[in-house]
Formats: structure tokens, C-alpha cells, sequence
């Protein structure tokens, strides 16, 4: 067998080179680490402070030294975890080294997106964390001025970067990292199992929901050690899957396709130039299509869309014969 094939899964248009695979999948992995290369460089922006009360008993919990989940801690569950993870269902499924690539270049984009999002809220925001004022250190018998209130410039810390991540409490990052890595794989595993097959499997359900219960505790802690308010860890995790989802679907069909299991084709030229294959009002512009012998009636799970890509085929000779179109179209 040859080692591109098994590479890959097969072209409608004829054979891909290896090069060709590389190159058109080059402006993703780009943009992923661009979007990485981003979200660093805005971790570095002092960005802005919001005034607060210091009597405001909603930013007056103690500072916690020690996280429950710290940041080494939040990178094997969002993004080591789910990659290994996606590679082991890959070797016990499908057994695809496209998949493997597309499943990890999902999910770096997943986190990568969320990344971004999240630290240019942060840095704009500039909402004060629950332990602000442990993290301020004012002095003893500090008073907001008449009429108005305090500002970051009554704050003794000497660490700069506690005092700065003081106010970068909205969005919760730990929380829309942990939903956009897990929340990733649990797509990636309702895909595999396919959840949505019309059969109603209960433990297929557990099964794609148990990361985001690992992801859902992520975001607890972060109300425990006081670093959230519970509006931040809501809208990060929000935020994360939403973002998961959208990575997912950049690669992989929908949880309601037969082939919900297997990632799309690899792009080539060939097919980019394909056009649609279903007939429209401009007969001159579009050539028709028709059946080919090869038809399978649809069980109703993939809304047929994805049995008119397997049955329905170009014909250039028949672009101008009005009877075939007719009979096409009638059929």
C-alpha cells in the first residue's frame, strides 16, 4: 500500500501529493501560532485598571498563594490531556494519521482562538478580581474620596505583575481554556461514538459529556481560590466552548453525519475548482447532474446532504439538453 494512502483519505479528484496536503494546510497552522505569538505578546500590555470602592466586599477575599489549579496544571488538562487523548481514540478507531493531524490542529486552533479572545477582554476590561484589595495592600484606614472612587495608584504592592493581574478578572482564562481544550475532545468523542445516531445510547452520552465535567471543575476552583467572580468563569466557559465547536467544524463533519467519525478530505486545487453540484435557475452558468447508477436511500440521519455528495455527480455533456436537466432536477 502505498504511504500517502494511508496517509490519507481518498480524493474524489484523483490523487494528492504529500506536498500538496503540506502547503494547503499551511495558512492554518500559521494562523494558529500567530494567534499563539498574540496571545503572549498581550500578556505583556499593562491595559486597563477600573476604579472600585475599597468598602466593595466583593473584591476583599484574601489573595491565595497557592492555586488549586495552576497554570503547568491547566496546560496538561487543555491541551496535553486532549491531544494524547484524541491520538489513543484515533489508534483504537480509525487508525488515521490525517485524522491525528487535523484532531491536533483543531485543537491548538480551539485554544489558540480562545486565548486571543480572552486576554484582549482582559486587557480592556480591566474588571478587579475578588482579592484586589489583598492584592493592593493599601494602607490601614484607607477611604474612597468624596463622591468618587478609588483608583490603582492607592495600591503599596511592589510586584507589578500581581498588582497588573489584579484586573484582569473578566473573562476567567483558566475557565475558557479548559472548555476550549476539553471541550474539544469531547466533540472529537462524540464524533467517534456517534452520538447523535438516532438510537438514543445513554452511555454515549456520559461518555462525550465526562470532559466537560473535568472542565466545568477547572472553573469551580477558580471561584474557590476567589481569582473569579462567578460572571468571569461563566462567560470564559462560554466563551471556550463555543469557540471548541467552531475549531471542530473547521475539520470535521457534523455530530449528525454518518461520517461523523472520519475528518473531511484533504483540500486540493482540484477540488477547490469542483464548483456545486446541484442544479440552479442559471442553467448556462451551472451544468447539470443527475443520479449516477450508484444510489442509496438515506435513513434521515444526515438530513441527505451528505448522500447527494456520494450520488450526485457533474456532466458536462448534458449542460444543454433541457430535458435531461428537467429529469434531473424532477428526480
Amino acid at each position: 500500500m502505498n504511504l500517502l494512502s494511508s496517509f490519507l483519505p481518498g480524493s474524489r479528484n484523483g490523487p494528492v501529493t504529500r506536498q500538496q496536503v503540506i502547503l494547503s494546510y499551511a495558512v492554518d497552522w500559521f494562523l494558529t501560532i500567530a494567534l499563539a505569538a498574540v496571545f503572549y505578546s498581550l500578556d505583556k500590555v499593562p491595559g486597563f485598571k477600573r476604579d472600585f470602592s475599597v468598602t466593595d466586599t466583593s473584591i476583599r477575599h484574601p489573595y491565595a498563594v497557592y492555586e488549586r489549579v495552576p497554570t503547568w496544571a491547566l496546560v496538561l488538562i487543555s491541551f496535553l490531556a486532549p491531544l494524547l487523548f484524541n491520538w489513543a481514540v484515533n489508534l483504537l478507531s480509525v487508525r488515521s494519521k490525517w485524522d491525528a493531524h487535523v484532531s491536533a490542529l483543531g485543537l491548538i486552533l480551539s485554544l489558540a482562538m480562545t486565548g486571543v479572545i480572552v486576554q484582549f477582554t482582559k486587557v480592556t476590561v480591566g474588571r478587579p478580581r475578588p482579592d484586589l484589595i489583598s492584592r493592593c495592600n493599601v494602607t490601614e484606614g484607607t477611604v474612597d474620596p468624596p463622591y468618587g472612587l478609588s483608583t490603582w495608584q492607592i495600591c503599596r504592592q511592589t510586584d507589578e505583575n500581581i498588582l497588573k493581574d489584579g484586573f484582569r478578572s473578566f473573562p476567567s482564562g483558566h475557565s475558557g481554556f479548559s472548555f476550549a481544550g476539553l471541550g474539544f475532545m469531547a466533540f472529537y468523542l462524540a464524533g467517534k461514538v456517534h452520538l447523535f445516531d438516532n438510537r438514543g445510547h445513554a452511555p454515549k452520552a456520559w461518555l462525550s459529556l465526562a470532559p466537560l465535567a473535568g472542565a466545568a471543575l477547572v472553573a469551580i476552583s477558580r471561584t474557590m481560590d476567589y481569582r473569579h467572580h462567578w460572571h468571569d468563569v461563566l462567560v470564559g466557559g462560554a466563551l471556550g466552548l463555543l469557540v471548541s465547536y467552531f475549531a471542530y467544524r473547521q475539520y470535521y463533519p457534523p455530530l449528525t453525519s454518518r461520517r461523523s467519525h472520519v475528518p473531511y478530505a484533504p483540500r486540493d486545487k482540484n477540488a477547490a475548482r469542483a464548483g456545486p453540484i446541484l442544479p440552479t435557475a442559471r442553467e448556462e452558468e451551472i451544468p447539470a447532474v443527475r443520479y449516477t447508477d450508484v444510489h442509496e436511500e438515506s435513513d434521515g440521519t444526515d438530513g441527505g446532504e451528505e448522500l447527494r455528495e456520494v450520488c450526485l455527480q457533474r456532466k458536462d455533456h448534458a449542460r444543454h439538453d433541457p430535458q435531461v436537466l428537467l429529469d434531473n432536477t424532477t428526480q
